[in-house]
Formats: structure tokens, sequence, C-alpha cells
């Protein structure tokens, strides 16, 4: 809402001048992640063919190297201005039920139960919350499908946004 501020909590940790430079205090502030997962392969999935395609070669890349398996699936944000005020942009979370409709897919499916993997649902910029997970999970690499069509075009294909920006390995499939 325009005008307000939500404060963060007080137990949330925040790095300081004295915790920046020492390395255990960092590691502190970092999400926390379960270990199984750690230098796992992560996949972007939205449940569209491409994605599919990448889940496969995802599920076998993590087979390959006895590894685990981070699916992410991006919820939806939609740009919104205050109209009191003209203030710049705010992103309000839509409700994705379709993370539910894909775990439950994700469940069923029969080539998943060779690698373990979880299921990592996300909000924003898909190439930023990719990277982000990926770093959390200090993944290996990133698998991701190819965008088609007139929006990739205009507005740059995922894959090669996220092939510009990442800093670990991103293996895009047509």
């Amino acid at each position: 809402m325009a005008g307000h501020e939500f404060p963060e909590p007080a137990d949330r940790k925040r790095p300081t001048a004295e915790t920046a430079a020492d390395p255990l205090a960092l590691e502190e502030n970092r999400p926390s992640c379960d270990p199984a997962f750690r230098h796992g392969v992560v996949v972007g999935f939205d449940g569209s063919t491409t994605s599919e395609r990448a889940l496969s070669y995802a599920v076998g890349l993590a087979l390959r190297a006895a590894s685990a398996l981070i699916i992410v699936h991006v919820a939806n944000r939609l740009p919104t201005t205050v109209w009191a005020g003209c203030e710049p942009p705010v992103f309000v979370d839509v409700p994705d039920h379709r993370t539910e409709v894909l775990g439950l897919e994700l469940a069923c499916a029969d080539f998943l139960s060779e690698v373990p993997w979880v299921l990592v649902e996300r909000g924003g910029d898909i190439c930023h919350e990719l990277e982000e997970v990926g770093k959390e999970y200090e993944a290996d690499a990133i698998v991701v499908g190819t965008t088609h069509g007139v929006v990739g075009r205009i507005f740059g294909s995922v894959s090669g946004r996220l092939a510009r920006r990442a800093q670990r390995p991103v293996i895009v499939i047509p």
C-alpha cells in the first residue's frame, strides 16, 4: 500500500561490517536448505512442453551425477501502480494455484521415482529466482527450456537472459 512500510522481523539477522569479515556469520544469514539437495540440478518448470523436456533432461543429468533435483516453479507477479500519488510500480503477488497442480502431477510422474527431488515455489522474475535458488542450493547447473513465440522475441527469452547473467552453467533445452 502507498505510504506503508512493513518492518522486518526483529529476529532476522542482517549482515554488518563485523559479520561481513566473518564467513561463519555469513553462513547464518543464508537461507537454509536440505543438505541432501546441495549441489543438485536446478530446473525451471511451468508445465509447458519445453519445460517438460528440460525436466526430462535434468532427471537424466541428476541420475548420471548421482545428485538431487530442485524443480522450481516461479509464480506470476503483476506490476501495478498506486493511483493516488503516482508512486513507482509495486509488485503484487497474484495467487497461483498452478504450483499445487504441478506438484500433484510431479508426484504421480514415474520418471521422477529414481531421483530425489523437491518442488520450490518462488515469486518474481524468473531469471533472478532460478539463479537465487541455484545459489542457495549451490547447484551444479540450471536447466531451462527455450521460449518460443512473439513474447520471447519482444522481451527476450528467459533462457537467453539467464545464460548471460548466471554464475553457474546453464543448459538450454530446445
